[in-house]
């Protein structure tokens, strides 16, 4: 104890200085390496070294599993790119607009729809519902000009008008749309669509290998026909007739193989869910969910759901922490995996973290619009598997630690997009805060080195202005630290005998 004070009492502030300065200088040259291994590697190096090399010491043992995939080597290969664009798709599940989003504009006073996401569906009439041959025909002419006007009641007025000069199939898509105000009503009009859209089909069938026009007349009255039997098969699943729905869904899938760009197999995997058809949703599956063709949440979240299935109900993470995964479990943990790498915005509608609002008409793949048009029909599945949230829940942020950094790299798919969030933002109403994808959070060990290196700079600048000072409050700290080891060993030399104690304190 006398050697400790001696010691104390001969440190000069020139030392307080010294030992500060040389703190903070090194404190900050760890903060500098760290956040430089953390922006290369995605991780803390302290934090590796720790759990990698001390654990094992230790005896400890590493829980987290990886649960990397190598059935999807294939598909990693064929669609990784160097860039991926973003490209808005047309949602297979939108709403009507006269039955379903005016319905909301009425009871909350918000539009559901931006004009961006608006914009885009009038693009979308315009391709699909007229070709250069409209002007022939007075009926088809109005409603080309019907479908490029921004006011919706310019638009159902131009449709009553051209429906006054013949049976137009698009001015009848347009008031089922537009101006009907329940389903059953829209589905009505789809009925009259129907009848002038088979009969203008047949009737440029037969003309259609008689020159350029014919054919893009042709194409035009094709897509018609396929746009109003979808809306029809829509209606009935919205009527609760379902098993009506799948069957026409099928029947339109046969009739028009080639017509994919409807992705009318995502409605029938949803109305197949429904009516928890498994063994018809693993089918459609198997055919629509290949390395070739592009993925969707609706493809990765049902296969998921699937393999959760088999599993959810007995699934519990205690009991899987201690005998490990088995098989079908670890099959169902990598689809989720699969899925929320796909899409990381879905897990929480799914898990209810985060409301849900009505679906755009557009949606963009792997981002927040697509997150919430499938959550806003398959959210009722998910909760009729049971188990299934629940294993959703335990093991969905694992994907995070698994894709490698930076989380624009990708692991099972193609790079994530970085302009996801913009596009969102364009496509969803502004009273939804949107969803962006997962940022890694800085290690502790960065946050600790900053706070220490902030620290310890301060009080090298302190004790730099304030030496005698902070040397005093120096030497009344070490005092403090050091008063529980002068007390043992007060205690030590009561207890010993002098004789032993002084070989001891040679020693």
């Amino acid at each position: 104890y006398d050697y400790l004070s001696m010691f104390l009492n001969t440190l000069t502030p020139k030392f307080y200085v010294a030992l500060t300065g040389t703190s903070s200088l090194i404190s900050g040259l760890i903060l500098i390496f760290e956040w430089w291994y953390f922006r290369k590697y995605g991780t803390s190096f302290i934090e590796q070294v720790s759990v990698s090399h001390l654990r094992p010491l230790l005896g400890g043992v590493d829980s987290s599993s990886p649960s990397n995939s190598n059935t999807s080597n294939g598909e990693a290969d064929s669609n990784r790119q160097s860039v991926s664009e973003c490209k808005v798709w047309r949602n297979p599940l939108n709403l009507f607009r006269g039955a379903e989003y005016n319905r909301y504009t009425w009871v909350t006073g918000r539009e559901p729809l931006t004009y961006y996401d608006m914009n885009l569906s009038a693009q979308d009439h315009q391709t699909f519902f007229t070709c250069d041959s409209d002007h022939l025909r007075p009926a088809d002419a109005i409603m080309q000009k019907a479908w490029r006007e921004r006011n919706p009641q310019a638009r159902i007025s131009a449709a009553h008008e051209a429906l006054e000069l013949e049976d137009c199939a698009t001015a009848y898509i347009l008031l089922a749309e537009e101006e009907a105000t329940t389903i059953m009503e829209a589905e009505r009009l789809f009925k009259q669509a129907l009848k002038a859209g088979e009969g203008c089909y047949r009737r440029s069938q037969q003309l259609q290998h008689h020159g350029t026009q014919y054919e893009a007349q042709h194409r035009r009255d094709t897509n018609v026909l396929v746009y109003i039997k979808r809306r029809l098969a829509m209606c009935s699943r919205k009527l609760g007739r379902t098993r009506e729905a799948v069957k026409m869904m099928r029947d339109l899938m046969k009739e028009f193989p080639l017509l994919s760009m409807f992705n009318i197999h995502e409605n029938l995997l949803e109305s197949l869910l429904e009516l928890q058809n498994y063994a018809d949703v693993q089918a459609v599956l198997a055919k629509y969910d290949d390395i070739s063709l592009p993925k969707s949440a609706t493809i990765c979240y049902t296969a998921a759901l699937l393999k959760a299935r088999a599993v959810s109900d007995k699934f519990s993470p205690e009991a899987a922490s201690r005998r490990g995964l088995s098989t079908a479990e670890m099959n169902a943990v990598e689809a989720i995996h699969r899925a929320v790498e796909f899409n990381p915005h879905v897990p929480k509608y799914l898990l209810e973290m985060k409301s849900l609002i009505l679906p755009p008409e557009h949606i963009l793949k792997r981002g927040d619009s697509e997150a919430i048009a499938y959550a806003f029909f398959h959210l009722q599945h998910w909760k009729r598997v049971e188990g299934a949230l629940n294993l959703l829940h335990c093991t969905w942020e694992g994907t995070f630690r698994m894709i490698p950094y930076p989380l624009e790299k990708g692991h099972l798919f193609y790079p994530y997009p970085v302009c996801t969030e913009t596009a969102d933002r364009e496509l969803l109403p502004m009273f939804h805060e949107v969803s962006v994808y997962p940022k890694k959070e800085l290690p502790f060990f960065i946050l600790f080195t900053a706070g220490l290196c902030s620290f310890t700079a301060m009080l090298a600048l302190l004790t730099h202005q304030f030496p005698e000072l902070m040397g005093v409050f120096a030497k009344a700290f070490l005092s403090t630290l050091f008063a529980p080891l002068n007390f043992i060993m007060e205690k030590v030399e009561s207890i010993l005998p002098s004789s032993l104690w002084h070989q001891l304190t040679r020693i």
